[in-house]
């Protein structure tokens, strides 16, 4: 889908296309032409949302199957969609080609890559993707329209927080709270949101009802989940109304460094509590370059020093670019950007990790902050199964780290680039680029990273049939992981291990690994979000294989879980896992989306899925 370029000087239309709630039409006059069949709607909505533009055959196999003569039907609902978007609209050929007019704008899109402030005033923000619009006999569209109704979920859920964060930055503390209650409301399990809340009230001088949100949360998260309140939930009701006496700038800068200092020995709540005085101070100050400063010193702190204390990070963060921007500081913008992408990143906020990093290659100079922004951008690429801009993007940030002789920036691009090797069945690629990280950081005596490539190196020992070496190796990555105690190393390692020793004859063992793994990689609330779907998909599998009782259960958490993320390949897999359970309209579904992914293996597997379906008839 395109839009009429500027150049062409066409009047503008002021055409609106609300597909969130009830969809519609809207004009700068007033209602807009109002469709007569629920599927215009369907291949409207197919059109503008789906990766790249669908054939004839698919749609009418999609939305027409049943119909006597589909084509016919699919020409009669395209005639129907051009009248309804104007004569500045044009929709032709074969794939379908749609081109809106100037001037139109569709609220999905601004949900999924407009700032918060077009974004959470939509007026249909936390609706449901065309509601009301469930078609019969079309069981491939409805598994399309399901994982486009859970991608649309999370975004509103994400623009609910980081609005919440816009206004909290800007000291609008009851506006933030009264967007973190829609978004504590919208996602009850989401212990993030939970975190801002608490410290919401905190903030405000509502301290009675941060409690109550605490003891609530703690009872929900002990029924729920089975778990206590984490880190991010604890440092939040330690949030206090922001007051200092004035000092001089040397007294802050003496406090942030003894929170690195502190950080770096290894000590790092003790750091964390440096730098927020630090910030607290330089506010009190009105040291404009010391507030960012010690917001990004207390950011780093919190979000790669410590597990499970992202969210105040963010909020650091998010009032450090505020500071930045009004300031004129471009680089220092650009930092405070970069983190905030990381973070989406990791919670599998793609659309929005994709909008913080793209302009920080937009406006930074720094060889750093550029190579940090395009390691973490090829790595959103990845987790998208974007694998084509996923390696031209790491390649660049390694080339850059280089420059910049940032070893470990260097280490971490390799091991990304070594992973859509391992995810794309390039073996040797892999073997090469995960040893070629794990020298680097060895060499700068990096070792808590070692667990995450040399994980990923024992999976493609696995894969090539070395079963002993493949097994040390991963059993040293979950060893040094556990002694680091960072989930997500543990987690991708505890992945390889069940899989080892399912090839080893120990299927009971290889569950239980798998099992443990989850739990380790999400017992905090800032998990990797790619990586729990990841060791999902090797729970259906072996679950298929061997046929474990709760294998239905995992597929469809998987699905749940990809698709609301946008996790396309992951999306892919657990179509085809429910397929492999009968679900044969879910392989179609499967087919339709895939062609978009550039990987040999998920061909394969779809072209496996359909001969299957073909001998079950």
């Amino acid at each position: 889908m395109t839009r009429e370029g500027a150049d062409q000087q066409a009047p503008g239309t002021g055409l609106g296309i609300h597909l969130l709630g009830r969809p519609r039409l809207e004009t700068d006059d007033g209602p807009g032409y109002r469709y007569r069949s629920r599927k215009s709607w369907a291949v409207l909505a197919v059109l503008l949302l789906g990766e790249r533009p669908p054939t004839r055959s698919q749609l009418a196999s999609l939305l027409f199957a049943d119909a006597d003569d589909p084509l016919r039907a699919l020409r009669w609902c395209l005639a129907e969609i051009r009248r309804g978007l104007g004569p500045g609209a044009r929709l032709d050929g074969d794939p379908v080609q749609l081109t809106l007019p100037v001037g139109t704008t569709v609220d999905v899109d601004v949900l999924l890559h407009g700032h918060w402030h077009a974004a959470v005033a939509l007026p249909g923000l936390g609706e449901e993707l065309l509601d009301g619009m469930d078609l019969q006999h079309t069981g491939p569209f409805e598994s399309w329209l399901l994982s486009q109704r859970r991608r649309a979920s999370a975004a509103a859920e994400t623009i609910l927080h980081e609005a919440a964060l816009g206004h909290l930055s800007s000291g609008d503390v009851d506006g933030a709270l009264a967007l973190a209650v829609r978004a504590a409301v919208a996602s009850p399990l989401d212990e993030n949101h939970q975190a801002l809340l608490v410290r919401l009230y905190r903030l405000a001088g509502e301290d009675d009802a941060a409690e109550a949100q605490f003891a609530a949360w703690s009872a929900t998260a002990e029924r729920e989940l089975g778990a206590a309140p984490g880190p991010a939930m604890r440092l939040a009701l330690r949030e206090r109304r922001r007051s200092a006496p004035v000092v001089d700038v040397r007294s802050i800068q003496a406090m942030t460094e003894a929170g690195a200092a502190a950080v770096s020995a290894g000590a790092v709540m003790a750091g964390v509590g440096s730098f927020e005085t630090a910030v607290r101070l330089a506010d009190e100050a009105g040291a404009e370059r010391l507030r960012v400063e010690a917001r990004l010193a207390l950011a780093e702190a919190l979000i790669h020093g410590w597990g499970g204390l992202d969210e105040e990070g963010i909020a650091a963060l998010s009032e450090a670019e505020r500071i930045a921007l009004a300031n004129g500081d471009h680089e220092s913008t650009a930092q405070a950007r970069v983190e905030i992408g990381y973070v989406d990143f990791l919670r599998a906020r793609y659309a929005r990790a994709e909008r913080r990093l793209a302009q920080v290659t937009q406006g930074s100079e720094s060889p750093s902050t550029l190579a940090k922004a395009m390691t973490y951008l090829g790595s959103v690429a990845s987790d998208s199964a974007d694998y084509p801009r996923a390696i031209s993007l790491l390649q660049q940030a390694t080339e850059l780290s280089r420059t910049a002789h940032e070893p470990r920036r260097e280490a971490y691009g390799l091991s990304m680039l070594g992973r859509v090797d391992l995810l794309r069945g390039d073996l040797d690629d892999a073997a090469r680029r995960l040893r070629a990280a794990i020298v680097l950081a060895e060499r700068d005596h990096w070792l808590s990273f070692i667990p995450w490539p040399q994980a990923m190196l024992g999976q493609v020992l696995l894969s090539q049939g070395d079963l002993a070496a493949a097994s040390d190796t991963l059993q040293q990555s979950f060893a040094r992981a556990c002694q680091m105690g960072d989930p997500c190393w543990e987690g991708i390692a505890a992945r390889g291990v069940g899989l080892s020793e399912e090839a080893s004859g120990h299927v009971g063992r290889a569950f239980t690994v798998l099992l443990d793994g989850r739990s380790r990689s999400t017992r905090l609330a800032d998990a990797y979000g790619w990586l729990d779907v990841h060791i999902l998909d090797a729970l259906c599998e072996l679950g298929l294989r061997h046929g474990h009782a709760d294998t239905r259960q995992w597929v469809e958490e998987m699905h749940r879980r990809a698709s609301r993320a946008g996790m396309r390949e992951l999306t892919v897999r657990a179509l085809l896992h429910s397929a492999a359970l009968g679900n044969q309209e879910d392989a179609e579904a499967a087919a339709m989306l895939a062609p978009d992914i550039d990987n040999p293996q998920v061909a394969d597997l779809v072209a496996m899925a359909y001969q299957v379906g073909d001998r079950g008839r």
